[in-house]
């Protein structure tokens, strides 16, 4: 009888809020906000020719098929100014995460401006970080756009969508080849030459966004994609049980990051010539060996473990106890262990501190949380003071909300969605674009996306090796913190693009 009351006043609830509701005025309409749009007329010096050219950096407001507004897409656009645009290359960047704004590969060193930060794996501290003139940028044979996919930078959902539809491999690329195209219309730049950039997770995007737009009488087909620090079939650098793939692919650069920290029993002098040694071990031996599993006989085992102890540095016990494979975040921590350090994910060459020495894994990376500070710094000042974007949203440098909620299906069928490779896509983008191009980047103390693993991905699914370039840099995941390797990747870049 007790419960009655209860049921009594569930009711009642339920009859007063449907009068409630019956009596409500229709919702108020979405208002969409007018985009920003802020131009400014600037000068520098690019590869020692000087360049008038005009920045854009503005919201892109796109529809969908019903002519609903759907996302707001930010980017950063520069344009020189007295050139035959119809002959230019136009380049559109993109970073990674998923959930990164642009800001690295914009203010790293591709941007008209970067931000210094310490070149030798240092720590960069606290401001103020000097944001400089950027003579390495390539405004004096390309244009260039910076764009942040929704949910990083002021990039958003806008009308009846949110942010989460847009949140996955394809979903993401649908939205962002919808942009290329509007682009490139608003622009007139449908008949000139087309690449796109893209980092660590922008270059999974980029091979998403080559079937996008490549495929079907709508094409836009392109020149060129330059992949930075690339991982395009995710089997060849995730650890998964059953996966031996990654324990191979990962150990040239184990090998390096040990040669970098004078950490091997017998360092050779020479990097170069000793990766090519550990790359021998790891196709043959090791994979081998992992691939025999318990058949291994003890002599065997002995010296896969020996040649372990040689290339990585890791003691003969450690290498005995994780059954010959090296897991990357135990490797970060056990290397350096014996001197209290850890070293970065991003870029090995960082080195960094816990407050647990025991830990299996390291508290932070030390290469992220090394400069993050003056990349946030450096792209809220440039925009905010020196372009003049005004704005009350925060702009996103890395978004967690959006890896957390991202949809890693592809389109294809159940079998295939396990893991995400895009190397067939960009495969399939070669075989029915003969003109279609591709750059590689890959540092040596990349412990993110490690370089053997891109080499693995890239020599197989039929991709043509002719119109492949691999480059190498002594840097990590973002060489271009490392000002010789910026150097040298943008020199490399620039002869990418005058051989088109």
């Amino acid at each position: 009888m007790k419960t009655l009351p209860f049921i009594y006043a569930g009711i009642f609830c339920l009859m007063f809020n449907y009068g409630l509701q019956a009596e409500e005025a229709p919702a108020d309409p979405i208002v969409t906000p007018d985009p920003v749009h802020v131009e400014k007329q600037r000068s520098g010096k690019f590869h020692n020719k000087k360049v008038s050219y005009r920045v854009i950096a503005a919201d892109t407001h796109l529809q969908d098929d019903e002519g609903k507004p759907m996302a707001s897409i930010f980017s950063t656009a520069y344009f020189a100014e007295d050139t035959n645009e119809q002959q230019r290359p136009l380049i559109f960047f993109f970073n990674g995460g998923p959930g990164s704004a642009s800001v690295w590969l914009h203010l790293g060193g591709f941007g008209p401006k970067r931000v210094v930060v310490p070149s030798q794996g240092e720590n960069a501290g606290a401001p103020p970080y000097p944001l400089i003139d950027n003579p390495l940028a390539m405004l004096d044979i390309a244009d260039l756009v910076f764009v942040d996919p929704v949910g990083t930078g002021y990039s958003r959902a806008i009308g009846e969508y949110k942010n989460e539809d847009f949140w996955g491999v394809k979903k993401d690329a649908q939205i962002l080849s919808r942009f290329v195209r509007h682009f490139i219309s608003e622009h007139q730049r449908w008949n000139t030459p087309r690449y796109l950039a893209g980092e660590s997770y922008g270059t999974t995007r980029i091979g998403a966004l080559v079937r996008e737009l490549q495929e079907g009488w709508n094409a836009v087909n392109l020149n060129g994609i330059l992949l930075i620090s690339a991982i395009v079939d995710y089997q060849t650098g995730d650890f998964f049980p059953g996966n031996e793939q990654a324990f191979v692919n990962f150990l040239p650069t184990y090998a390096a990051t040990a040669w970098y920290h004078d950490a091997l029993p017998n360092k050779p002098e020479l990097l170069a010539p000793f990766l090519d040694e550990v790359r021998e071990f790891a196709l043959n031996d090791y994979t081998v060996a992992l691939g025999k599993g318990s058949r291994l006989s003890k002599e065997e085992r002995a010296q896969i473990i020996d040649k372990l102890h040689q290339y990585t540095g890791l003691s003969k016990q450690y290498l005995e106890s994780t059954d010959m494979r090296i897991h990357e975040m135990r490797f970060m921590k056990e290397l350096l262990r014996d001197k209290g350090q850890v070293v970065g994910r991003l870029d090995s060459r960082y080195l960094g501190t816990d407050a647990d020495s025991a830990g299996e894994m390291f508290e932070a990376d030390p290469s992220g949380y090394g400069i993050a500070a003056a990349y946030t710094a450096a792209i809220n000042d440039y925009l905010g003071r020196q372009i003049g974007v005004e704005r009350p949203e925060t702009y996103q440098i890395l978004n967690s909300k959006v890896y957390v909620a991202w949809d890693w299906s592809m389109g294809g069928s159940p079998r295939e969605e396990n893991v995400i490779n895009v190397a067939p896509l960009i495969a399939k983008g070669m075989r029915q674009n003969r003109d279609l191009r591709v750059f590689i980047a890959n540092g040596y103390y990349d412990l993110a996306t490690p370089f053997f693993a891109t080499e693995q991905s890239f020599a197989h699914y039929g991709i043509d090796p002719q119109r492949v370039t691999m480059t190498y840099y002594p840097a990590g995941h973002m060489m271009y913190v490392h000002e010789p390797s910026l150097k040298q990747l943008t020199d490399d870049v620039r002869q990418f693009l005058l051989n088109q």
